[in-house]
């Protein structure tokens, strides 16, 4: 059996150990620590550029948390609906059902794959209609792909609703120049052992608020209130960042536009490949106001596209032992989802049945990409 090629796997950049060592020899093994605040210096400093004002960061411990603790800083209880992307993961809509709220799903359009701007308004007007005008819009930058930031913000302020920026696949992506992460009322981030760099298991809270950092420390370090003793005035969670996790991610900050780099070159790599293939296309930046890491590289085949297929070639790769899945499944298709609200056509569900994600780690190596290329090629032939 051939060594297994992942669709993307952690990439050590060397100098994590560095920090983790240290962190053992001054015994802080807690979810505190100097690494912690490292990390989240390292990010703030990312991520601030002109015209973003102040940037606050909170390390915490995976995306889930920093979506789930972002919700109830806006004020999302029980009742309450949540607009939400449908094209995503499962880890975006979930903390919407976390707090006995209702998500709202919207479809995708083709150019970013991303929240639709005009289904996005279609649903706030029925909503509101209905009594029910939304607390939260949850927009995701899909496999590192900027969504359309101009529309969907001028949408949500029209009328007064706040975006939560589900940057966890787009660390290093920007549109127009200004780094995603920092568009949002609040955004988080996402350091999955998938992830473009990773902490093991991690993500963070950011906002240009210092207030609502403060809170979502408070609350993801179970809402101590400040006395002696372990006294609670609200519910709290652990879902702090450890400091030995923060080690992992300070070294990998380190190598972060190299792995940018790295991404946006197997991309290149699959443009390439693909550039006398009929029938499939594959997905990039729609003008030059869009910068993305590639995180994944998807591609999509054609409906007339005859007996080859995503899935076809997903079945071919593996054979070969090379990794490759389909794109998420849209939420309103998931049976846990079934009775929720959903606007929009067929746009998201095509994209599912015909997309395929390409392995497009930053690790890969030239006989790798050798093996990817023959595969490919076998499966077209």
């Amino acid at each position: 059996m051939k060594e297994k090629i992942w669709l993307s796997s952690p990439h050590m950049g060397g100098n994590e150990q560095n920090y983790i060592n240290e962190a053992f020899q001054e015994n802080w093994i807690a979810p505190l620590g100097p690494n912690v605040s490292g990390l989240e210096n390292d990010l703030q400093k990312y991520l601030t550029q002109e015209g973003t004002g102040n940037i606050e960061v909170a390390a915490l411990s995976s995306g889930t948390a920093a979506l789930h603790l972002a919700l109830i800083l806006l004020g999302v209880e029980r009742g309450d609906e949540v607009i939400c992307q449908s094209m995503t993961f499962a880890a975006s809509a979930n903390p919407i059902a976390y707090l006995g709220a209702t998500p709202v799903f919207i479809d995708s359009e083709e150019d970013t794959l991303n929240l639709s701007p005009a289904y996005l308004e279609e649903a706030i007007k029925d909503r509101m209609a209905k009594g029910k005008k939304p607390k939260a819009i949850i927009a995701v930058h899909l496999y590192g792909m900027p969504y359309k930031v101009d529309e969907i913000h001028s949408i949500a302020g029209k009328y007064e609703i706040p975006v939560i920026e589900d940057s966890a696949e787009a660390l290093g992506s920007s549109y127009k120049g200004r780094k995603c992460g920092t568009f949002g009322e609040i955004a988080i981030l996402s350091f999955n052992g998938n992830k473009i760099i990773t902490t093991s298991g991690g993500g963070a809270l950011v906002s240009r608020n210092e207030a609502i950092k403060k809170k979502a420390v408070f609350l993801a370090t179970q809402a101590r209130d400040d006395a002696p003793h372990y006294q609670h005035s609200e519910i709290g969670y652990n879902y702090r960042m450890s400091n030995i996790c923060a080690g992992i991610g300070r070294g990998q900050m380190e190598v972060l536009d190299q792995r940018v780099q790295q991404r946006r070159s197997m991309n290149a790599f699959y443009n390439q490949l693909f550039s006398d293939f009929e029938g499939l296309t594959v997905h990039n930046e729609p003008n030059n106001n869009y910068f993305c890491n590639h995180w994944l590289t998807v591609i999509s085949f054609d409906a007339n596209s005859g007996k080859f297929s995503g899935e076809g070639l997903r079945k071919h790769m593996e054979k070969e032992n090379i990794e490759s899945r389909p794109l998420w499944k849209p939420m309103h298709m998931q049976p846990v989802f079934s009775n929720a609200p959903f606007y929009g056509r067929l746009t998201a569900e095509n994209l599912f049945e015909n997309g395929l994600c390409l392995p497009s780690g930053s690790n890969l190596s030239e006989e790798d990409k050798g093996r990817i290329t023959e595969s490919i090629q076998q499966y077209f032939k």
